[in-house]
């Protein structure tokens, strides 16, 4: 019992964590922990040591008072993790309602690609990104976890057109522009390129020279021509210096990303434009052109154009020839060449000149065919008298121009279409493209000239009249127009006849006006000039009875001269009244 009563458990047991040490010992010890302690702040990356795994989260050591929490899924990109591993960890709260440290590896690896992203801007660094699909206008690529955007003008140097080609490949990049607002990014993977070209381009360039053949791709096409890229410079292929023939477009004979053999045919003081040609690679057409070729030769070939001046006729690719429109048909009247021929013909024609060192040659069509006015049976087929028919094919003032066939022409003079009207412009009588019948008054074969009538068709009824209105002979007139020179008056059988002021006078003293029906008594007939004058005043004063060389004249063409020269005029004979009669039938039947 001695011993138990001399034991002190007061010395040995302890009531509380740290009781057992003195004040000072506590705080010395306090201060060690601390010191084993890491400070961190909230909202920033950190690197943490994975301590231990289990199937759903990866516990990770900062160096803080206690480890924090990362979900496994988090650690997907990772092929394994496991304890010792150093990780990159974003600190989100220090310690939550529960006490716990909260980390995040996806924000942190957010936070750091943004970072690098930014770094890569500043310091124009290359980034390689996985091209993760194809969106409107380009790609999206994700780099460092962030998808950026490569535009399709930023893919290459030369112009894609089939952009999944790129979708699920690396590719290298740079960035070109961040926008904070709304996270996004632009990068470039042509300004590589364009880098790795820039020697290829400078070296090129240095040693450009006029008449050097190279080879390049055609990387893109116009209506006017082809560029193509010789190896980073581009050059312009024209239209016209693709081929020696005629073509429309390019793509004829040509397509994108075709290698071709070009030539260098010019290129300026900066070296920015570049001309190049390819038919200058082959021998010009008309170097290899049959010396059995000459003036009068037949070709034959195929229309390639047609213009308002006439058609261009292939022979074979760049030799060609115009057909001018006066060269297709031996009528005097031009038209329209499409009117004979039109692209993609191939015809026959007559080369009318030829210069081989101009490379120029005009051809005809017309030369197939026997010229209309040099044919054996042109002088009876067209002899004065005989008649015809043709197409008005032109009107003039003077008259118009009958086409009688293809080559033919005559003119008929405005004078030589109507006995009886007068006609001022032939537009009055017909209109072009009219039939018109016609009688040849004169041929002149060796000068092309061919004068036509249409009233000579039908007798000159001037002779009937020269006995119907004899002069003296008194007719009821209508006055249908009037100036002050005198009236225009209706005769019977359509015709007209003039009277002057003075002759226009009634008996009472008043003046005849336009529409009155009176009697008129004929103070002048010409039968050459087609002319009658007539009067009213004659019917009651002397004075003004015809003059007496007007009856001398009638006296002299073979009347009965009389004291009275209207009296015996005014009575018609039988055969007169017959005549008069069958004239008046012809007419109306014309009508």
């Amino acid at each position: 019992m001695s011993n138990k009563e001399e034991f002190n458990w007061d010395n040995f047991a302890t009531k509380g964590f740290g009781e057992g040490y003195s004040k000072e010992q506590r705080e010395q010890m306090a201060a060690m922990y601390e010191d084993t302690l890491g400070t961190i702040t909230e909202k920033e990356v950190i690197k943490g040591t994975v301590v231990g795994v289990n199937d759903k989260d990866v516990i990770i050591n900062i160096g803080f008072k206690s480890d924090g929490l990362v979900p496994l899924s988090e650690f997907r990109d990772l092929e394994s993790i496991k304890p010792g591993d150093t990780v990159e960890v974003f600190i989100e709260e220090q310690e939550n309602a529960l006490g716990q440290l909260i980390l995040s590896r996806k924000k942190a690896k957010i936070v750091r690609a943004w970072q690098d992203i930014e770094d890569a801007l500043e310091h124009d660094n290359v980034i390689e990104g996985l091209v993760k699909r194809r969106t409107k206008g380009g790609l999206i690529v994700d780099i460092y976890g962030v998808e950026a955007f490569l535009p399709g003008s930023q893919i290459d140097v030369k112009p894609i057109r089939d952009f999944d080609i790129y979708v699920g490949k690396k590719m290298e990049v740079k960035v070109v522009k961040i926008n904070h607002a709304n996270d996004n990014v632009v990068v470039s993977h042509k300004v590589l390129i364009e880098k790795d070209l820039e020697k290829q381009k400078a070296e090129i360039l240095n040693n450009l020279e006029k008449g050097q053949v190279l080879e390049g791709v055609i990387k893109n096409m116009t209506n006017f021509g082809v560029f193509i890229d010789l190896g980073g410079v581009d050059g312009l292929l024209h239209i016209t210096d693709i081929s020696w023939g005629r073509i429309n477009h390019p793509e004829e004979v040509l397509q994108l990303d075709q290698k071709v053999q070009i030539v260098v045919l010019d290129f300026d003081d900066d070296k920015k434009r570049i001309s190049l040609g390819m038919k200058q690679l082959t021998a010009h057409p008309w170097d290899s052109l049959a010396s059995s070729l000459e003036i009068g030769s037949r070709v034959k070939g195929k229309i390639v154009n047609v213009a308002d001046y006439g058609a261009f006729l292939e022979l074979a690719p760049g030799v060609e020839g115009l057909i001018h429109v006066s060269e297709m048909s031996w009528s005097q009247h031009l038209r329209n060449p499409a009117d004979f021929v039109k692209v993609s013909d191939e015809i026959e024609a007559v080369v009318l000149t030829l210069d081989k060192d101009d490379r120029k040659m005009s051809l005809g069509i017309k030369q197939l065919t026997e010229d209309p006015w040099t044919k054996n049976d042109m002088g009876t087929k067209y002899a004065v008298a005989s008649k015809h028919t043709g197409v008005v094919r032109n009107l003039t003032n003077f008259g118009l121009f009958l086409e009688l066939e293809e080559g033919i022409d005559g003119l008929v003079h405005v004078s030589d279409l109507s006995w009886t009207k007068k006609i001022k412009h032939p537009s009055e009588f017909v209109k072009v493209g009219d039939e018109l019948a016609v009688a040849v008054l004169e041929l002149d074969v060796d000068n092309r000239r061919l004068a036509l009538g249409h009233k000579q068709l039908e007798e000159n009824p001037w002779d009937t009249f020269e006995s119907v209105f004899p002069i003296g002979s008194v007719h009821k007139c209508t006055v249908v127009s009037k100036n002050d020179k005198g009236a225009v008056l209706e005769l019977p059988y359509g015709l007209e006849g003039f009277a002057t002021i003075k002759n226009l006078e009634k008996e009472e003293g008043s003046q005849v006006e336009v529409g009155e029906s009176l009697d008129f008594k004929v103070s002048e007939f010409s039968k050459d000039d087609k002319r009658i004058v007539l009067s009213h005043t004659a019917m009651f004063r002397e004075d003004a009875k015809p003059a007496k060389k007007d009856v001398k004249k009638k006296t002299e063409s073979g009347s009965t001269p009389s004291s009275s020269s209207s009296a015996p005029a005014e009575k018609s004979t039988l055969g007169d009244i017959d005549a008069l009669t069958q004239l008046k039938e012809q007419m109306e039947g014309k009508k």
